[in-house]
């Protein structure tokens, strides 16, 4: 398999497919990108370069083709660089006999021109792209696999993309004895969209990870360890036991090398009956209990777009007063209650005649009236600028209002920031931007769902103060810098010690790090610290392997994924009970999806249609080979059950 990117991303997936599925990877990398640590996934950080090739790639080099021989061993990784991502670089690399390649640069256009360059180099690969653009995605995954199936019709060989938008070859079939079927397909898939969920849903009740299937939302929820003589609730099912030393600041990281002190993912019922003290993640439904917004539809939330509060305030008092002017009328002078209502306008807009001749008490309500039609004066003049205003500013980004409270701080609205701020506003939760850039992709968004925003280095005093911090409920810090994030997230907890902060970090020493100290200072509060690499490494390793990552949900420093998987061809499921199919620590059937073949295809496009999940299967169920699962795995648990080879760990038997 190939990997090309220049960033995180694309040394965490190839870490992903060599150490926890042992594929052969080959990285193609930029020159600069000599000097990154890429992170490990099962071995030691001693041994992570041991079998790593480093190979310049040049035109002019009478080097051959390179590429391998394919006789390295299983797990090996070699190093190719290039400064550019033509046909020599992916030549050199072995696309031309790869099984998969993964084009995730940060740039689209880039992806785009490799995907073009390798489907025409190799029309039975499959491709696995990153792109931003959601439309463009579509678009160019639908011309990707046209060209493929075309290529495929040209050789009778089966197994290729349907190009009348049918479903593939089973994917992953292509293989020792099986070389004439293949799977060509073309995945399109975004780090930013992959992500997002399980950032934004921290904001939500302290959630981990928010899963959208069949219109049914789902979340990951961390719950305390039970009093004593309570029973815990496991609501859908327990996916994970958390660590003994949760609050110990030298305990369990939650890593895989936490050993058996951290967390425990898909325990069985017996490990979830002996785990006294320990909290649990469970999945059950989804409901926010922050402050709801608005729809902005109605004709008060409109009314209010218009004018502030003060204007809204002065208006109630005047119709009050008519009200009043009104009734004490009715009462002086006998008349009917409209008759009434209309002498005390004509009064109040100076258009009766004067009350000469008349009671006293009447005279007194028309001089009462005039004061009033006095007093109505400016307020009209001052909703009318106001609105002027309003409409004038509509483009402008909003100020957080003075009494916002229970809101989100998102902090950095780039490509991460605006795929979080648009889910947060899906699960209508109130945000608070803070960017320093002006022209930062997300502040479109900002603009058009009229979130508040605070333009602003988050490092220079006030700041924070400005986006209500001190009454916020959650901060999202999301840069690309390690340590801004730090620097904000300790600048919130000075503010406000027990505020719930979610930082992203890269490198995994200095989160491990970064996590310890804040549990510890402020075991009040919640704190946690992601890569998005890392949330989003998995779904593009499954997609290069040919299966259907729904989401990913972090544990602690571990992550544990959701799979649409095929019953057929996979004997751990095929012919087994649910509970028979179960296997702790490895994976678990969670729902059956009852769709037809065209329905899924539909809820593929968004078009109407889909899947429709049945949760809660009993025990006793039969898995057919035409049934299809959602089911929860660990990655190695996944690897195994696809039918991969295994990376063993040191010291264990296969």
């Amino acid at each position: 398999m190939v990997v090309a990117g220049d960033d995180a991303l694309a040394h965490r997936l190839a870490a992903e497919l060599r150490g926890v599925y042992g594929e052969r990877v080959t990285l193609v990398v930029p020159p600069a990108q000599r000097g990154v640590l890429p992170p490990v996934v099962g071995r030691a950080r001693a041994t992570a370069l041991f079998d790593r090739v480093s190979a310049a790639v040049n035109r002019a080099s009478g080097n051959g083709n390179g590429g391998g021989t394919g006789d390295e061993p299983p797990g090996a990784e070699r190093l190719v660089e290039a400064a550019e991502l033509g046909e020599a670089a992916l030549t050199y690399a072995g696309v031309e006999r790869a099984t998969a390649l993964a084009l995730v640069y940060d740039d689209d256009e880039t992806n785009i021109r490799a995907a073009l360059t390798a489907r025409r180099l190799n029309p039975r690969i499959r491709l696995v792209l990153r792109l931003y653009n959601r439309r463009l995605g579509q678009h160019i995954e639908a011309l990707l696999d046209q060209a493929s199936a075309l290529a495929a019709a040209a050789d009778g060989t089966p197994g290729g993309p349907d190009p009348a938008g049918g479903a593939p070859g089973r994917p992953g079939s292509r293989g020792p004895g099986n070389a004439e079927a293949y799977d060509a397909s073309t995945t399109v898939l975004s780090d930013a969209d992959t992500a997002a969920p399980a950032l934004a849903a921290t904001a939500v009740a302290g959630t981990s990870k928010v899963v959208q299937t069949d219109g049914l939302m789902l979340r990951a929820v961390e719950r305390p360890p039970p009093g004593p003589g309570q029973v815990a609730d496991p609501g859908l099912c327990t996916l994970a036991l958390l660590s003994a030393t949760t609050n110990d600041p030298a305990g369990a990281d939650g890593s895989e090398g936490s050993g058996a002190q951290g967390p425990q993912l898909l325990p069985d019922e017996r490990a979830v009956a002996a785990a006294t003290g320990r909290g649990t993640v469970v999945l059950e439904n989804v409901a926010y209990s922050g402050p709801e917004l608005n729809s902005g539809r109605g004709v008060v939330p409109w009314f209010g777009s218009l004018l502030s509060r003060r204007l809204r305030l002065s208006f109630a008092g005047l119709v009050a007063c008519v009200v009043g002017l009104a009734v004490a009328s009715m009462l002086v002078t006998g008349e009917r209650p409209l008759q009434a209502t209309y002498l005390t306008l004509l009064d109040l807009f100076a258009i009766n005649n004067p009350a000469i001749g008349e009671p006293l008490g009447r005279q007194i309500l028309q001089l009462c009236s005039g004061m009033v039609g006095l007093l109505l004066l400016p307020v009209l003049l001052a909703a009318v600028l106001e609105a002027l205003g309003t409409f004038r500013g509509g483009s402008a980004l909003r100020k957080p209002p003075r009494g916002l409270s229970g809101h989100v701080v998102l902090l950095g609205v780039g490509k991460i920031g605006t795929r979080v701020l648009a889910r947060l506003r899906e699960l209508r939760i109130p945000v608070v931007c803070v960017e320093a850039d002006p022209e930062a992709r997300g502040l479109a968004l900002a603009r058009r769902l009229r979130v508040p925003v605070v333009l602003g280095d988050v490092t220079q005093e006030g700041v924070l103060e400005a986006a209500k911090i001190h009454r916020a409920h959650a901060l999202l810090a999301l840069t690309s810098a390690d340590t801004m994030n730090l620097e904000a997230v300790l600048s919130a907890r000075t503010l406000r010690p027990d505020l719930r902060v979610v930082l992203r970090l890269y490198d995994d020493d200095f989160a491990t790090a970064v996590y310890r100290t804040l549990r510890a200072a402020h075991p009040g509060a919640l704190t946690r610290s992601r890569s998005v690499s890392h949330l989003a490494a998995p779904a593009f390793a499954g997609a290069m392997l040919g299966r259907q990552i729904l989401g990913a949900i972090p544990v602690e420093r571990r992550v544990l994924l959701f799979a649409a998987v095929d019953v057929g061809g996979h004997p751990q499921l095929e012919g087994r009970t649910v509970g028979e199919a179960f296997r702790a620590g490895a994976w678990r059937v969670l729902a059956l999806d009852t769709a037809t073949p065209e329905e899924r295809r539909a809820a593929a496009t968004s078009s109407p249609g889909g899947p429709r999940l049945v949760w809660d299967l009993p025990s006793t169920y039969v898995l057919r080979p035409e049934d299809r699962v959602v089911l929860a795995a660990t990655r190695r648990g996944l690897a195994e059950l696809l039918g991969r080879r295994p990376r063993q760990r040191a010291g264990t038997q296969p």
